[in-house]
């Protein structure tokens, strides 16, 4: 790609894309410009990600699919169904969406990096966990069916959402449910991380099983060169099975009774056209397994597949991050793996857990120094905890490194399997509280809210990242299940001491005295309130104390009531939802006391938060910007004193 297209009118620099608003356009293009099509689709996508960054592998690796399936199908009227859907972009492009609103993608003024049912029609299922689109296309598939519909439903699932539970518990119901469901396997042995487990490797079996290639190729040859081919389809389809079950095993999907063609060039346009058409007009269930490269037309993105999976912006001659300007302190999650492997060294008994996130965990650190210690279980965070628990019931000290939004799917396994059994399984949530490009799908903003209502846990927030090791410490030293929840980024540039030291459970820590006004404050949010103390310090002539509460659970009651009993007002600051959060325990506490302090709860609204350039912005657009955290304490102030 040119680096003059960025400078260059989109309609310039993609003649074909820019006229591009449906099918309608999509099917007017010969072979040869469907070729260039892909080009400039590659080159677009290329252009905006590094501006704004995104999931540009995984676009890059669909983007003859996302061609195929527009050309055989009929959005909205046939449905897609993207597993994950953070490889939508190219969809987004092909259904009239390539103006300012994608230049802006993921940041405020664009379009979400996901499907959102809210953006457009041709988004006929929002996701942003994997492992979602089967269960939710066999679902409409079969109220199709009900509805004596004639529409197609196609599933997108990548190879790693087959390691999902929920996938297999889907195709265990496809036969049962529909005759007509079209699954695309887009198998680019990748999720983030390289895939691991037995379906990995069955599926590169059948990608490398010469005979079933063999055989698969003179079907597809069959069909696309024998005259009157269309006719031949049933027959074909016939014959195919029987030539394939005389010479190879049946293919597991075949054994769920769903038909299975492949596998198959997932660039190769024109093949894979030939073949979405033969699924589109069969009367069973079929699974088209497509090989694709991910990354595929830019070779930074095929070199660091990882990097690129999800990348920040980046200069599009070398690929590497346009980050640069000052040190910024390290990474929480680095902070996290790199305490691991210290703990992991010292005690054969700490192993690491995590679903298909070495990297963003920071348990990479672990799987590099100590492997024999590290486990990835891929993107099956449910299994994951239920592994974990298993283990701690063999004297093991297993310590999950998973994203808070994502041990959202392991609710069950939390109560059922590790709390309710009082087993010493450690949670380090990274992500707590915003992720702000990616949006709703991943902010961590329920954590709390649904870890209080669960017996026998702990539960913590560190102030920064040396209070951070020294949570795993005090977590590592009990017999209970603990969770430690820690924001995206970089720390607070705390130096983090040579021995990390245990904490006293359920003690918080006074960071500051004062009596008129006290706020208890957790992890990031003590900066606000060390900005709202001087504020009103220096303003209003008032006294204010600043509380680290630490402690989610169990509360520190004890120091709470104390202070409640003396001051003007309670202030709690969290970064989660405020309906049942933090501040509602305080309230909780507080009533049950038959204290009657005024209580104001600073905390994120009952509503689902979108995407957005960075916290500060998504912070002002829902009320918890500094000047107006400020303005409600001061206008809860104000009820006291009238």
């Amino acid at each position: 790609m040119n680096d003059d297209t960025q400078n260059t009118a989109p309609g310039d620099a993609y003649p074909l894309l820019s006229k591009i608003q449906g099918a309608a356009e999509l099917r007017e293009l010969n072979a040869a410009q469907l070729e260039q099509l892909a080009q400039e689709i590659r080159d677009r996508l290329i252009q905006v990600t590094s501006v704004n960054g995104g999931h540009l592998g995984p676009n890059l690796g669909v983007v003859e699919l996302s061609i195929a399936l527009h050309l055989v199908f009929n959005t909205p009227q046939d449905q897609f169904v993207f597993d994950t859907s953070h490889q939508g972009y190219v969809h987004k492009l092909l259904t009239g969406r390539n103006g300012p609103e994608f230049e802006g993608i993921r940041s405020s003024s664009g379009l979400s990096g996901f499907l959102s049912r809210d953006e457009s029609e041709h988004d006929a299922f929002g996701a942003g966990h994997a492992g979602t689109a089967l269960s939710a296309a066999l679902g409409m598939a079969t109220a199709r069916d009900a509805l004596n519909s004639k529409d197609h439903v196609v599933a997108v699932c990548g190879d790693a959402a087959f390691t999902c539970g929920i996938t297999m518990e889907a195709l265990n119901n496809v036969a049962e449910s529909t005759k007509r469901l079209i699954i695309v396997l887009n198998d680019n042995e990748w999720s983030i991380a390289k895939n691991v487990g037995a379906i990995s490797r069955y599926l590169n079996e059948l990608i490398t099983n010469p005979i079933y290639n063999r055989l698969h190729h003179d079907f597809g040859s069959f069909l696309k060169n024998v005259p009157g081919g269309d006719q031949l389809i049933k027959l074909g389809k016939t014959a195919e099975k029987g030539w394939k079950s005389m010479m190879v095993p049946s293919s597991l999907f075949e054994k769920y009774g769903v038909r299975y063609l492949g596998p198959i060039d997932g660039h190769d346009l024109p093949l894979l056209k030939r073949y979405l058409e033969f699924a589109r007009d069969s009367d069973e269930p079929v699974i088209v397994h497509v090989v694709t490269k991910k990354g595929k037309g830019y070779k930074p993105a095929i070199d660091f597949p990882e990097r690129f999976h999800g990348t920040s912006p980046f200069a599009i001659d070398s690929g590497k991050s346009n980050g640069g300007g000052k040190p910024t302190p390290p990474n929480y999650q680095d902070v996290f793996g790199k305490a691991m492997v210290k703990f992991a060294q010292a005690d054969k008994k700490i192993v690491g857990i995590t679903g298909a996130m070495p990297s963003g965990t920071g348990l990479i650190h672990l799987s590099n120094e100590v492997p024999d210690q590290f486990y990835d279980v891929g993107i099956a965070e449910e299994h994951a905890v239920l592994f974990a628990a298993g283990m701690a019931t063999r004297g093991l000290r297993p310590v999950c490194g998973i994203y808070s939004t994502f041990l959202q799917r392991a609710f069950d396994q939390i109560i059922h399997d590790v709390c309710l059994q009082k087993l010493p399984v450690v949670f380090c949530m990274d992500r707590a509280g915003l992720s702000p490009n990616d949006g709703a799908t991943h902010h961590g903003l329920f954590d709390i809210a649904y870890l209080r209502m669960v017996p026998n846990l702990i539960a913590m927030q560190p102030k920064d990242e040396d209070e951070l090791v020294d949570m795993m410490q005090t977590a590592l030293s009990q017999d209970l299940p603990a969770f430690i929840r820690y924001p995206r980024g970089a720390g607070e540039g705390v130096a983090i001491k040579d021995e990390a030291r245990t904490l006293p459970i359920g003690k918080a820590e006074i960071l500051a005295d004062g009596r008129d006004v006290v706020i208890w404050a957790l992890g990031p949010m003590i900066k606000d309130a060390r900005r709202i103390k001087e504020t009103l310090e220096a303003e209003d002539g008032l006294s204010v104390a600043i509380v680290n509460a630490r402690f989610v659970k169990p509360l520190d009651t004890e120091l709470l009531l104390s202070q409640a009993k003396q001051c003007k007002l309670l202030v709690t600051m969290e970064d989660g939802i405020k309906s049942g959060g933090f501040g509602s325990a305080v309230a909780e506490t507080l009533s049950d006391e038959g204290v009657s302090t005024p209580l104001a709860r600073i905390a994120w609204p009952d509503e689902f938060v979108g995407h957005g350039d960075s916290v500060s912005d998504l912070r002002a657009r829902h009320g918890l910007s500094p000047e107006q955290m400020l303005k409600d304490v001061r206008s809860k102030l104000k009820t006291v004193s009238a």
